[in-house]
């Protein structure tokens, strides 16, 4: 098999993908601005015909092919490794592919249309978390939190089934179960995902233990109960991922009268990173029929990015406008002559790792002084509060998504065991929380993303421990100060621009000197 034949192959494989991918990503942009009922549907038969692009058997046997040739280069072995991830798992006969889709409609169906009870009345999700947040009575927290949980049980059945089907499908691919899968085509060794989580949770247990019984003493007086007695209801969320605010904070009073697209604006400037043609593109404020969250979406790969947001003047959105402009710059300065495959990142955690890298700055007290144009003075009071709101939060979501990715593979590998007794187990010893008196309940399943965005979870922690190693190496090897122009062109050249032409551990290497390193996050929070 020749060089060009391959050379010939991949071209042809990148203007399909590339005339396909466009419209996938532009109907969706429609949908989220208009909230017409006809986007979403073009949206949808244009994701269809995308995955169809990867099903053609004859195709997916060249690839195999390809992948055997010995003198290919680097580039052609990320086009055909990228190929390969994106065919082998449609390579199903389309009439299982619609009875997983089937379990999934029937399940997103309950999750957007289920309203649980409390007290004899139906009530929203928001109103249970409001009772979490704020109510400092032990029955009322009890009953909310318990309510919460009813999903789990309304969906338990199907979600069964469902684990037990992709389980079925990813082993008629060849695979052991959904899990190994799942991470093998997005490129993460298992071992490497296991043991690099296993270290941080040794190298967080102290720090977690003693973050941990501050806030139970604060839980414990709040409630005029003994720490011993503190259950899962006497936190903030029902799955203790959010850590309780720190008392007397209140970061939204410095963004009032703000203009946040100036101030995102400036941040970004100052580190030689133009976003000006991006917010131009974007859709910043809030309106009536639009998606209320937040997203970014690089529509063709050639640089016509776009930001959503809903902002107002409080810290929520300034954090969200900045971390969604920092998946806008790593989608920008992408070296646009890849080709059109690996015209993308390489894996979801290294965008999410800038993102996270750029939505903690309004956090620090040298981005609020610089960009907020605030004194010293102003946030004396507030800095201590402010550094251990950052140190609690981080702490408590890293032990959260350890205890939520150590179930989800027992999950698959072993869906008959105890699953409920399980949960529980994992949650004591990881997130150190005593279990209600009754564990026989799927209190897991009410978690949505067991169901819908299966195998997912994990990205979002290695994107912050890739966020840690970036910004200490920046700090240690090209400037102290982040906002310098050395440090924007230190990501553009050496992470950036390299969009999918490098598997993800090998871009932190690149750009660190070291593989990923979980050292750095306890070091840089704690």
């Amino acid at each position: 098999m020749s060089f060009q034949d391959i050379n010939e192959f991949l071209i042809e494989q990148n203007k399909s993908m590339e005339s396909l991918y466009k419209p996938v990503l532009f109907n969706h942009w429609m949908s989220a601005t208009t909230g017409k009922k006809e986007w979403s549907e073009k949206h949808e038969r244009a994701l269809s015909e995308y995955f169809d692009n990867f099903s053609e058997q004859e195709t997916f046997r060249k690839i195999l092919s390809y992948k055997k040739e010995n003198n290919l280069t680097p580039i052609q072995v990320r086009q055909l490794g990228d190929l390969y991830y994106k065919g082998i798992k449609n390579q199903l006969d389309k009439s299982e592919v619609a009875k997983t889709l089937e379990l999934e409609k029937d399940i997103s169906q309950i999750f957007n249309t289920y309203r649980p009870t409390l007290v004899g009345k139906e009530v929203t999700n928001n109103e249970l978390l409001d009772i979490l947040k704020n109510s400092n009575q032990n029955e009322q927290r009890k009953e909310a939190w318990l309510a919460s949980k009813q999903v789990g049980k309304e969906i338990e059945n199907n979600l069964l089934k469902l684990i037990h089907k992709r389980n079925r499908d990813a082993q008629a691919l060849g695979f052991d179960n959904f899990y190994q899968m799942s991470l093998i085509t997005q490129e993460l060794d298992i071992d490497t995902v296991f043991n690099t989580f296993k270290q941080l949770k040794n190298l967080s247990d102290e720090p977690f233990r003693k973050i941990k019984g501050e806030i139970d003493e604060e839980w414990a007086e709040k409630m005029s109960i003994q720490i011993e007695e503190l259950r899962p209801w006497h936190y903030v969320d029902p799955f203790f991922q959010e850590a309780p605010p720190v008392s007397g904070v209140d970061l939204d009073k410095f963004y009032e009268g703000k203009d946040l697209e100036k101030v995102v604006n400036r941040t970004f400037n100052a580190m030689g990173l133009n976003i000006e043609d991006i917010l131009r593109r974007s859709d910043l404020y809030p309106r009536e029929n639009k998606n209320p969250f937040g997203f970014c979406t690089d529509v063709d790969r050639k640089g016509d990015i776009r930001v959503l947001v809903n902002m107002d003047e409080s810290v929520f959105w300034a954090t969200a406008l900045l971390h969604e402009f920092g998946h806008a710059a790593y989608f920008k300065y992408i070296d646009h002559d890849l080709p059109f495959i690996l015209r993308f990142h390489s894996h979801s955690l290294t965008t999410e790792a800038i993102a996270l890298f750029f939505g903690r700055m309004n956090k620090t007290l040298a981005w609020q002084m610089r960009f907020l144009d605030l004194t010293e003075e102003q946030l004396l009071g507030e800095i201590p509060a402010i550094e251990k709101m950052l140190q609690r939060q981080m702490l408590v979501s890293a032990r959260w998504i350890i205890t939520f990715v150590f179930f989800e593979r027992e999950l698959y590998e072993n869906p008959e065991q105890d699953l409920n007794k399980l949960w529980w187990n994992i949650v004591k010893e990881i997130q150190f929380v005593n279990p209600p008196e009754d564990t026989s309940y799927p209190d897991w399943a009410s978690k949505m993303h067991f169901s819908l965005a299966p195998v997912s979870y994990q990205d979002y922690l290695l994107g912050e421990l890739t966020a840690s190693q970036l910004q200490h190496f920046i700090e240690n090897n090209i400037s102290p100060d982040l906002f310098k122009p050395e440090v924007g062109n230190y990501l553009k050249e050496n992470f950036f621009k390299y969009g999918a032409s490098l598997h993800w551990n090998e871009k932190i290497k690149k750009a660190t000197g070291e593989y990923l390193n979980p050292v750095h996050f306890i070091k840089q929070f704690f």
